[in-house]
């Protein structure tokens, strides 16, 4: 099978045209000789299976991030037929480096512009036939957001898949890019020279314009948080109707469908079946469509060039804390997953930052938090402030993460400075954005079932054994657990039943909630309000939210500190920082709550 590696800056749109060429079909990967996984999806060219490998976006083959050191190694190590270098197209004059570095190495490649109805909006002109002739490598103008010029990519490459054998391995890569005599500045400089047409004056007027106020010193800021505030608003306010009536339906088909069928089954057998797998995968489930709704507003914040301008508004306050905007901006990606977020410090060549903003990053609040804070802001605060609670949540994780960063930052001090690339405003596509939502979705769902599944059956059996109890009751196995942390959960507000649900979300943020369910025997979310709500005061519900905030991030993310970090003591710090400040916090709120109330 042939293999095509496809190389490029960050904001290029290579991902973008990644999903493109390969639809819904790319999975991540592990590689031969790299400690990280890389995404990958198989094709077809007319009929010839190939390979597609998404490298990390870098900026120079000769750099020394992990990412930069993560290509080379794949270079070195990996056969490959063919090189996809993908440039931004009204960047030419910035992004030629990695296609002459790719030239430089004698291996073979194929050169897409990207975004070539932005350049051609900005007023850049490309000969992509003169480029290609001075390059020696085929260069095609193509628009991945639009689907222009995707069929002639393909057949390119297809063509330059049987034009030759495949390419001999680039050995002591680092020695051979070092060593060319090519001055790629002039190289670079002489190419634009030739083949394209800058304009005089940059025409991206609606990004000045817009940049005018929303980069502004004193208006950024408030605009950025208002806007999130808005978002999370709307998020909540559709997204909760639609989750009840999805965790109805499940619930009505669990009671008319599945409960006759397992009729003839045991008793314990059924219990497990409906109360225990049924229900705590249903609750889960009636939460998708609100994880599709905040991925699809993100989407929207990042694709629009949004993000980028919030890592510039944060940039200073971050520094001042011993971070910069890249870290303001992983954080901002933990808010989906901290998992990728965290190996997302790749781009960092100083240490002391990367392992500072490792330490801050899973206080982002991630989808799987998202979850479980939606239910409770619904069961105890009306819907006209439950979004504002949700926005609160969202700003005491940054808070916790500041507040981590001011503590730590003499331990691990860094002086790398920060170079950020404001992209233009662009206006989503509507197919795109549904696209990317579905994709995330999909993964959340697929990364995360083995863990709810595991997680639901494990607190069904506590909660139904020994045989003959009660279910749920001080006597079952669960009950005896939750009762054993009292000395150090009581004082926070938290019953045995919350404390069983807390313990199992040190395995997965996603199994909270459907052990909730289980807990308390109700799958449907109308249900399972009334039954907590009875249960559990208002400021035990804030304290159960503020440390599930903050407490310890799921084995997942642990697993990732200790892999990115390779330091077991770290990811000890991280672990039990993460306990303390979460006890702490919640101390507060509660006793606080419950002496003003």
């Amino acid at each position: 099978m042939s293999t095509i590696a496809v190389l490029g800056m960050p904001n290029t749109g290579k991902s973008t045209l990644f999903n493109r060429l390969t639809g819904h079909h790319a999975h991540i990967g592990n590689w031969p000789g790299l400690t990280v996984d890389l995404m990958q999806a198989e094709l077809q060219l007319s009929g010839r299976n190939v390979q597609l490998v998404d490298l990390p976006g870098i900026y120079d083959l000769r750099g020394h991030s992990d990412d930069e050191a993560v290509v080379r190694r794949f270079l070195e190590q990996t056969p490959v037929d063919l090189v996809l270098v993908v440039l931004n197209a009204s960047q030419l004059d910035r992004q030629l480096r990695l296609a002459l570095q790719v030239q430089q190495l004698g291996l073979p490649a194929v050169v897409a512009l990207n975004m070539a109805d932005e350049a051609a909006r900005f007023g850049v002109s490309i000969n992509a036939e003169n480029l290609g002739a001075a390059l020696g490598q085929p260069v095609l103008p193509l628009s991945a957001k639009y689907r222009q010029g995707l069929e002639t990519l393909q057949h390119t490459l297809l063509e330059q898949l049987e034009a030759g054998p495949m390419a001999a391995v680039p050995e002591q890569l680092e020695e051979r890019l070092a060593a060319a005599d090519a001055d790629l500045e002039g190289a670079m400089a002489a190419l634009v020279e030739r083949s394209v047409t800058l304009p005089g004056r940059w025409r991206d007027s609606r990004s000045r314009r817009l940049d005018a106020v929303l980069l502004h010193p004193l208006l950024g800021l408030p605009l950025f948080f208002l806007a999130m505030a808005l978002m999370f608003q709307g998020i909540y306010a559709i997204g909760v109707p639609v989750q009840e009536a999805l965790g109805g339906l499940l619930d009505q088909f669990g009671q008319l469908v599945l409960k006759p069928l397992l009729a003839p089954l045991p008793a314990l057998l059924q219990g497990f079946l409906l109360e225990g797998l049924y229900q705590g995968l249903g609750t889960v489930m009636a939460f998708l469509p609100v994880i599709a709704l905040f991925f699809l507003a993100m989407g929207v914040v990042e694709d629009s060039g949004y993000l980028s301008r919030a890592a510039y508004l944060m940039d200073a306050f971050m520094e001042r804390i011993g971070l910069d905007g890249r870290s303001f901006v992983l954080s901002l990606m933990g808010f989906g997953c901290n998992v990728p977020a965290i190996l997302g410090t790749r781009v960092m060549r100083d240490r002391g930052l990367r392992l500072l903003s490792i330490l801050v990053i899973p206080f982002s609040l991630c989808s799987a938090r998202l979850n479980v804070f939606l239910f409770m802001a619904a069961v105890f605060f009306p819907p006209r402030i439950g979004g504002l609670v949700i926005f609160g949540l969202y700003l005491m994780s940054f808070v916790a993460a500041m507040l981590t960063a001011l503590l730590f930052r003499g331990r691990f001090p860094s002086n790398e400075p920060l170079v950020l690339e404001l992209p233009p405003y662009r206006l989503p596509t509507a197919g795109q954005m549904l696209s990317r939502a579905w994709s995330e979705v999909k993964h959340f769902w697929l990364w995360s079932r083995r863990f709810i599944i595991v997680g639901v059956v494990a607190v069904w059996l506590l909660n139904n054994l020994p045989v003959g109890v009660e279910p749920a009751s001080s006597a079952s196995l669960a009950g005896q657990l939750g009762t054993l942390t009292q000395p150090l959960l009581a004082p926070i507000g938290i019953n045995p039943k919350l404390a069983v649900a807390l313990l199992f979300g040190f395995i997965a943020k996603e199994i909270v909630l459907g052990g909730l369910a289980v807990i308390y025997g109700q799958a449907d979310p109308a249900a399972l309000s009334r039954a907590i709500a009875s249960d559990v005061s208002w400021p035990q519900a804030v304290s159960f939210m503020l440390f599930t905030l903050l407490y310890t991030p799921c084995l997942s993310t642990v697993a990732v500190i200790r892999s990115e970090s390779k330091k077991l003591s770290f990811t000890l710090l991280s672990v039990a920082w993460s306990l303390l400040l979460a006890w702490l916090v919640s101390f507060v709120a509660f006793q606080t709550i419950t002496r003003l109330s």
